[in-house]
């Protein structure tokens, strides 16, 4: 239990950190290239992460799930014959993703942009794409070093490499987009463009990171295959079988989220300019696929963490099945889920005003605010979608979760015109929410069945959390309410910050008061909280 849980602080304090730095990188980003340039940058870089996910299709994650159930039973030299061999598939997809996106960008970039005369032409989505697709040569062998690692329940090399990975990404975007536009009086589009190939760059500092990593791991893995006294003499054809087998569901997994942005950006500028909101498609789709987006995903980090954390735990649990281990396991899970995300959602969505406003621009708040509010809660259901599905392949029930993303994905498809359609931006939200709603419960549904799992203990915690939380804003509604008659935090920037910087510590620290107070985290995380028995000394 105490790997998971340190596991899943690491990962998710790295995720946190990557994402925290994307958030705010925005920000400086969105003063150079403006509203236009973010829409552009989301029209390449979602079919980019789609493009990442099939090139990877699901080996990284399912490596590590290979190497941990091989471990469990003591054979260490099967899963370095798997790294070997994925390795080199990855190199081969990689190219293959490579040449694939680079040629078809101008097809992609036709079919998201419909008409002339708006701010963004598909020769200028094209381009972007053709500079962000050299990334996918380097990624895909990059991700399988770092599933290995995890997959020997080492989440240092995973961890570093990633936040290494962002800090050298967002330097190279700031930096190269600044010069183009500001020395060389490049236009938006080269602007974006270079942003875009800065992923490459990015991707191979991360690779220096992991080989460091790989030098120093080496010998301890070597010892381990030397002193292993099981083997298992399976035919490389025959690990491929098995790999795939894993394989195929992680791909559904990690292209969810990216998917749902996809449909919203093959429809949204058609259904808009259909339903008369054409003049505000670009402001509402930087909110809701890129700004908004950034912002509001962050509270998933933790889910993200704790899937990558949980799966080489359940998995060893389950092949030896030990019942008891992997029910506190998903319980457990579970409940980090609710007790973080929840209240982080909810202090997005009643301080999103004051987030956009204070972190972007002020202006067009009453359309861009109300957007991130509505889109917050949708965090909480990315982040059981990720955890969920992590749950059903540790338990070997893989397959069911892709059953319940592409029942999720259907209705996206089939519904998401119509809402727009009836409700603008705000459409493309309920779309997300009642897909990502759908796959949720049919993911909760099946767990349940297959590792005969009762709900309980969670939904008892879970209503403990909706009650504090509610007291959370309840406080955070009043502030606003008195700051509102002498900070004008509706119109002046710095007072927004200031109202912010307010309503985040007064509504986080009596949350997390109450939590304390009430048993809540001791329980949920057992005692194994940094700082809690230290608390509970000095008191």
């Amino acid at each position: 239990m105490s790997n998971m849980l340190r596991g899943t602080m690491l990962l998710s304090g790295a995720s946190f950190l990557s994402k925290f730095l994307g958030m705010i990188f925005v920000i400086p980003f969105f003063a150079i290239v403006g509203t236009t340039g973010n829409a552009l940058f989301v029209y390449a870089y979602t079919p980019y992460s789609i493009f990442i996910s099939l090139s990877t299709v699901g080996i990284p994650a399912a490596v590590s799930k290979f190497v941990s159930k091989y471990n469990a039973l003591g054979d260490y030299q099967i899963g370095m014959r798997m790294f070997r061999a994925g390795s080199a598939l990855m190199l081969v997809t990689g190219v293959v993703a490579f040449l694939v996106m680079f040629l078809s960008a101008d097809w992609i970039g036709a079919q998201q942009i419909k008409g002339e005369g708006g701010p963004i032409t598909p020769d200028d989505i094209a381009f972007v794409i053709r500079m962000v697709s050299f990334a996918l040569i380097v990624i895909p062998a990059m991700s399988i070093v770092r599933g290995f690692f995890q997959g020997n329940q080492s989440m240092g090399p995973t961890a570093i490499s990633q936040t290494i990975e962002q800090i050298v990404r967002i330097i190279a975007i700031l930096l190269g987009s600044y010069i183009i536009v500001n020395y060389f009086n490049g236009s938006i589009t080269l602007a974006v463009g270079f942003a875009a190939f800065a992923a490459l760059i990015g991707a191979l500092a991360a690779c220096l990171v992991l080989f460091w990593y790989w030098r120093k791991r080496k010998p301890f893995i070597d010892k381990k295959i030397a002193n292993q006294k099981t083997t298992h003499d399976f035919r490389t054809v025959d690990l491929f079988k098995e790999l795939f087998r894993y394989a195929g569901p992680f791909v559904l997994v990690g292209l969810a989220i990216p998917l749902y942005q996809l449909v919203d950006q093959f429809t949204f500028q058609p259904a808009m300019v259909a339903s008369g909101r054409g003049a505000t498609y670009d402001t509402e789709l930087a909110v809701i696929n890129n700004l908004g987006h950034k912002i509001v995903i962050i509270p998933m980090t933790i889910a993200t963490g704790l899937s990558m954390a949980m799966l080489p735990s359940l998995t060893n649990a389950f092949t030896q099945n030990d019942q008891t281990t992997y029910t506190k396991l998903i319980n457990q899970a579970l409940q980090v889920i609710m007790v973080f995300v929840i209240p982080a959602a909810a202090g997005i969505a009643i301080l999103s005003d004051e987030i956009f406003g204070s972190l972007f621009t002020l202006e067009d708040i009453e359309i861009t605010g109300k957007l991130m509010a509505l889109y917050a809660p949708v965090a909480l259901l990315f982040g059981l979608i990720t955890v969920t599905a992590g749950m059903l392949q540790g338990l070997d029930q893989q397959n069911y979760a892709v059953i319940s993303l592409l029942a999720g994905l259907l209705v996206k498809v089939l519904f998401n015109s119509q809402f727009i359609h009836m409700f603008g931006g705000q459409g493309a939200i309920l779309g997300t929410a009642i897909a990502a709603g759908i796959a949720v419960l049919l993911n909760l549904i099946r767990i349940k069945r297959s590792a005969d799992f009762s709900y309980k203990q969670t939904i008892k915690r879970t209503i403990l959390i909706l009650i504090f939380t509610g007291m959370m804003c309840f406080v955070i509604a009043v502030l606003k309410f008195g700051f509102s008659f002498f900070l004008p935090y509706q119109e002046e920037r710095w007072a927004t910050t200031m109202m912010l910087f307010i309503g985040i510590s007064a509504g986080g620290l009596f949350y997390l008061f109450l939590a304390y107070k009430s048993t809540l985290l001791e329980h949920i995380f057992q005692g194994n909280i940094p700082g809690l028995n230290r608390l509970k000394r000095k008191k």
